[in-house]
């Protein structure tokens, strides 16, 4: 089984002050902030990969502002789900869920209302290669949270992958494919009161 609490990043090691952005890199993160504040809804297969190499994938939604949902391909027995400010994770085996606030980990400021990457969204690091821009940032008041960092294919902007890093330097990798923007989601599809809901996540009626 994935470590997929991992994915979230909870306590990850102490992090350097952040460098002063170049105007390049203001430019580029100003690009970063208008695509993810223009981004509403999100379907995409994913391929996670664990620092110790295990994979699984599934398929990913995206409804901002507050809601994701990552269901997992048989034989991973696992649900992830965002909404109401918290996270969800669930073993269908096990039946047992955790819950954490979304505030508290690195994924959930891709979840946020208004995305805005400074004051209290701390960006240390811009790279750019092979046509991809890597933005890795964290909460400015609890770097312990974790960091993540965004992979965005640069023409035209989109979200590619993204990574998170645990407190024993651990990465989680998440890699989507087949992206769909625009879609028009089923509400009930992020509603985690009852663990058996959704036969069918998008709504195409």
């Amino acid at each position: 089984m994935l470590p997929l609490l991992s994915l979230l990043a909870l306590a990850p090691p102490a992090l350097a002050q952040a460098p002063a952005p170049s105007a390049r890199d203001r430019a580029d993160l100003q690009r970063v902030e208008a695509y993810l504040n223009g981004l509403t809804t999100l379907r995409a297969r994913f391929i996670q990969i664990a620092q110790n190499g295990a994979t699984a994938q599934g398929t990913a939604l995206i409804w901002r502002p507050g809601r994701m949902r990552f269901d997992y391909d048989p034989p991973e027995p696992l649900l992830l789900i965002a909404n109401a400010g918290q996270f969800l994770h669930y073993d269908k085996e096990l039946r047992q869920p955790s819950i954490v606030p979304v505030g508290s980990t690195p994924l959930g400021i891709l979840l946020r209302d208004r995305i805005t990457l400074s004051g209290d969204v701390t960006v240390s690091a811009v790279q750019r290669e092979q046509g991809l821009l890597r933005v890795t940032l964290y909460r400015t008041e609890n770097p312990a949270e974790g960091r993540i960092t965004l992979v965005f294919a640069q023409e035209p902007m989109e979200l590619r992958q993204w990574l998170v890093v645990d407190g024993q330097g651990r990465t989680t990798r998440v890699t989507l494919s087949a992206i769909e923007t625009g879609l028009r989601l089923n509400r009930a599809a992020f509603d985690f009161n009852d663990p058996r809901f959704m036969a069918n996540p998008v709504d195409n009626n």
